[in-house]
């Protein structure tokens, strides 16, 4: 605003972190059964980036202008793991997390992490996470297991963060095997790997978890259940006209836009693009948008966050509404 020498407060959504014993529990098990994510999160720079969360994440941080990281575990999570040594990695995770948060409580908030291996033990550990470590909602991973996110096994988790008022943050997955055989596979490893991933498989994975969430019935029996996720709604926006029949075939309440209008917010993942913030805008309104940089995933380090958003040519009440706005007044709603 003219005049105004304020500098805009930045909030980060999508920041991810990574523990030692995550990364050794990834590394045992059978190459089989990982997801594709695990090897670029276990392996080099990006390995050493999502293990700091000290220093050097400060200093990237001030780089690109982010005041604040809301840290969540990376992908793939935990659910690749046997339900044992998930839900003993969560515990860990979410202490350690909590710790992080109380080390720097003005530069770091957090997301827990879930042992959707039992979504009744999941719903307790988010209690407590919440609750006792004074974390702000989960990050989820769509399948667990061959089970869909939207399986009524799940539903403990649904109805927590509803009573607790705090958001789950949806991630993409991998695509099933046999999907990525189907619709991914046949060039070099790295390309078939790349499309079934960050190309294009991700988005699609999360997106139809999303829509899976509305098409069950899940924000009917959970109203005020909040659902982010990334890179401008994983589709779910650019289609939304196309699908919007689908609810009033599964005899749901309301139709998908006000669903989504409803129950979803979406951060651009890192994807500084002006298109796309205009679309997002345009479709779900800027009080359903938030800022994430995807770190350490994007490139973050030249002031990429800020000159983004202080350059959008977008109202200035929107402007405070994503960088900082939506988010804060979500944590303003917890019950702790």
């Amino acid at each position: 605003m003219p005049g105004d020498t304020t500098p805009l407060r930045i909030v980060g959504l999508e920041e991810h972190f990574v523990t030692t014993a995550v990364l050794d529990a990834g590394h045992a098990l059978n190459p089989a059964g990982r997801d594709l994510a695990f090897i670029p999160a276990s392996q080099g720079e990006t390995s050493r980036l999502l293990l700091d969360v000290a220093d050097g994440r400060l200093s990237v941080m001030d780089a690109t202008g982010l005041d604040v990281a809301v840290l969540s575990l990376t992908t793939p999570g935990l659910q690749n793991l046997s339900a044992a040594d998930a839900v003993r990695l969560q515990t860990g995770t979410n202490d350690t997390l909590a710790e992080t948060v109380r080390s720097k409580p003005d530069r770091f908030q957090g997301l827990a992490a879930l042992a959707t291996q039992s979504g009744k033990g999941a719903a307790t550990e988010l209690r407590r996470a919440v609750a006792e470590l004074g974390l702000d909602g989960a990050m989820l991973f769509g399948r667990t297991g061959g089970k869909n996110l939207d399986h009524p096994d799940f539903w403990p988790i649904f109805e927590t963060a509803e009573a607790l008022r705090v958001p789950l943050h949806l991630h993409p997955q991998s695509p099933p095997a046999a999907v990525r055989d189907a619709y991914y596979a046949g060039f070099g490893a790295a390309v078939s790997d790349g499309f079934a991933t960050h190309g294009v498989g991700w988005h699609y994975d999360s997106g139809v978890q999303f829509l899976r969430l509305v098409l069950a019935g899940v924000f009917d029996r959970f109203p005020d259940l909040q659902v982010v996720i990334g890179h401008w709604g994983e589709l779910v926006l650019f289609y939304l006209e196309r699908i919007e029949h689908l609810a009033a075939m599964a005899g749901l309440e309301l139709s998908m836009g006000q669903y989504v209008r409803r129950n979803l917010y979406v951060t651009p993942s890192g994807m500084r693009s002006e298109r796309y913030l205009r679309w997002a805008t345009e479709v779900i309104g800027a009080d359903r948008i938030m800022f994430a940089t995807d770190y350490p995933f994007e490139e973050t380090s030249r002031d990429g966050a800020r000159a983004f958003l202080e350059g959008a040519d977008i109202p200035e009440s929107d402007r405070e509404l994503i960088a900082h706005g939506n988010w804060e007044r979500l944590r303003e709603g917890i019950v702790r």
